[in-house]
């Protein structure tokens, strides 16, 4: 009978060091390779047994993911946040690849989630909306910035309007700073229209997954919020429980306590001394973390949510721990929802746990 093998991959751009370990722990392979799915490969095969593969989520994870996993009997793409054991030691290539080797072997890595191919077009145009996004709001700070640097208001959106730009111009005597800002407003011409056209892309891919037609059903979460969490958490049944997508997604209080037993009496009792919280939890996806975050802010005006806040309010809690748990409760009707391919009912939002 063949035993496992536990390969630990440091991968880089031109070169990959992969360390291969017994379930004893002892060295079978140590070697450099090209970060090439052919050179991979064939070290691969030349192994004997059921290999189990680590590296850490970087740049060419998802790259490697797909060109090993039908090869092997585990890929474990692994956080490198998490990889706290990897900073002891010297930090070198190949005994950073040892000890990822040894950590897969030991079961003490967390994996990241890599989704199925089904959801894969949306990830990339959603990661293109919010890119364009990104660079189009920071674009439109920095020209608001250099008129502000000079003394200068804007208030409101009128300094981008096209047909108010040579008055704005105007304004700025120095002819560099003028050039400057020239530039910016062609950048920040050429980005509107990327933006637009990836985000009716992003759209019409989202349209073929019947999950978003769920989630759309819910107040607050509209095509862009549902398209954003379809292709952030791919599949419900990632999370048995709704606890499990609170942590994720942000929404999960971080607790902390020390000496939680003491001795009384010859016994050994738990301690009363209170629970401290820390906030929320800050390793989470921030994407998730903002689309729910932001449907509880922009339901807090309209029903049905904004009685649902009033009740929270009138048991004492305080407005933003309200807010949070509308979160909360917007988050686990969407893992319901969709793992029981139903449309919201409002009736049911006080009963939803």
């Amino acid at each position: 009978m063949k035993c496992d093998q536990y390969m630990g991959m440091d991968v880089h751009q031109a070169t990959t060091v992969v360390v291969v370990l017994d379930v004893e722990g002892r060295l079978v392979l140590e070697s450099i390779v090209a970060t090439e799915a052919a050179a991979i490969l064939r070290l691969i095969r030349s192994l004997s047994g059921p290999l189990h593969v680590t590296f850490e989520e970087t740049t060419q994870a998802a790259w490697l993911y797909e060109v090993t996993r039908a090869y092997v009997a585990e890929v474990i793409v692994c956080d490198p946040r998490r990889n706290k054991l990897l900073s002891e030691g010297s930090k070198a290539d190949k005994p950073d690849a040892r000890k990822l080797a040894e950590l897969l072997r030991a079961g003490m890595l967390r994996s990241v989630y890599h989704g199925h191919e089904a959801t894969r077009k949306l990830k990339e145009f959603v990661r293109a909306y919010e890119t364009l996004s990104a660079d189009t709001g920071r674009t439109m700070v920095r020209i608001k910035a250099i008129y502000r640097g000079r003394g200068i208001r804007t208030a409101g959106r009128g300094v981008y309007q096209i047909q108010q730009r040579e008055q704005w111009l105007e304004q700025l005597t120095e002819p560099g700073v003028r050039q400057r800002v020239s530039w910016l407003y062609e950048q920040l011409d050429q980005l509107r229209p990327l933006r637009r056209r990836a985000k009716q892309a992003m759209l019409a891919e989202s349209r073929s997954h019947r999950a978003v037609a769920l989630l759309r059903s819910i107040p607050q979460l509209g095509p862009i919020r549902s398209a954003l969490i379809v292709a952030t958490v791919d599949t419900p049944h990632r999370f048995r429980t709704r606890q499990q997508l609170w942590s994720y997604s942000g929404l999960a209080v971080v607790t902390h306590m020390s000496s939680e037993y003491e001795i009384k009496q010859g016994r050994v009792v738990r301690s009363r001394k209170p629970i401290a919280t820390r906030g929320l939890n800050r390793n989470c996806n921030r994407r998730l973390k903002e689309v729910f975050i932001g449907a509880a802010t922009g339901g807090s005006q309209a029903e049905p949510y904004r009685s649902y806040l009033e009740k929270l309010k009138q048991t004492g809690m305080r407005a933003e721990m309200a807010r949070l748990t509308l979160a909360r409760k917007i988050a686990a009707i969407a893992l319901r929802i969709w793992k029981k391919g139903e449309t919201f009912d409002p009736k049911k939002l006080n009963g939803t746990t």
